[in-house]
C-alpha cells in the first residue's frame, strides 16, 4: 500500500507543469542596467509598497522598470526620469520623500508619536505613584467576610454556600 502511494504521489509531482517566469531581460548596455537598478532602488513599487522597485515582482514594477529602461534610452538624465515619475504618481514612490509641507507630518509624525508616548508614560507612572497601594488594610471588610474569606483560603466546609461576587 506504502508503495502505491509513493508511486501515486511521484505520478502527480512529476506530471504537474512548472511554474517558472520568464527571465526578465537585460540591457544591451550594462552600464544602463546598473544605473536602472541604481535608480529603482530609490523607488518604492506602488504594489508592494514596502520594497524598493528594483527588488519587487510585482507586474506593475516589471512595467514601470521597463518604463524607466526607456526612458533611459531615450537620453532622460536620473532627475528627469524622478520627477517624470513624481508628477505620474505623486511622492509617495519615492522612499525618501521630500521635506515640504505636504510631507510634515510624514517625516515628524513618528518624532510625534514617540513623544506623545514619553508624555503619557510620565502621567501613567507619577499617577500610579501618588495612588496609596494599601494592600494589608482590612477596615473596609466587615467582620463576617473576613470569616467566610478565610473559611475559603483554608478549603474549610462552611454550613452555607460561600459565594464570592
Amino acid at each position: 500500500m506504502n508503495k502505491i502511494l509513493l508511486w501515486l504521489f511521484l505520478a502527480l509531482t512529476l506530471t504537474t507543469p512548472l511554474q517558472a517566469n520568464e527571465a526578465v531581460p537585460m540591457a544591451e548596455d550594462p552600464v544602463l542596467e546598473a544605473r536602472l537598478v541604481r535608480l529603482s532602488d530609490d523607488l518604492r513599487c506602488l504594489v508592494c509598497q514596502n520594497e524598493s522597485l528594483s527588488g519587487s515582482h510585482a507586474d506593475l514594477a516589471k512595467d514601470l522598470r521597463r518604463e524607466i529602461r526607456g526612458l533611459m534610452k531615450a537620453g532622460k538624465s536620473d532627475a528627469e526620469i524622478l520627477d517624470f515619475m513624481v508628477a505620474r504618481y505623486g511622492d509617495f514612490v519615492l522612499y525618501r520623500p521630500p521635506v515640504k509641507p505636504t510631507t510634515w507630518l510624514l517625516w515628524g509624525g513618528p518624532f510625534l508619536l514617540l513623544v506623545g508616548a514619553v508624555f503619557g508614560l510620565l502621567i501613567f507612572v507619577r499617577r500610579r505613584a501618588k495612588a496609596p497601594v494599601n494592600l494589608t488594610d482590612s477596615a473596609s471588610l466587615s467582620d463576617e467576610d473576613r470569616q467566610r474569606a478565610s473559611r475559603i483560603l483554608n478549603d474549610e466546609p462552611s454550613a452555607e454556600k460561600d459565594v464570592l461576587l
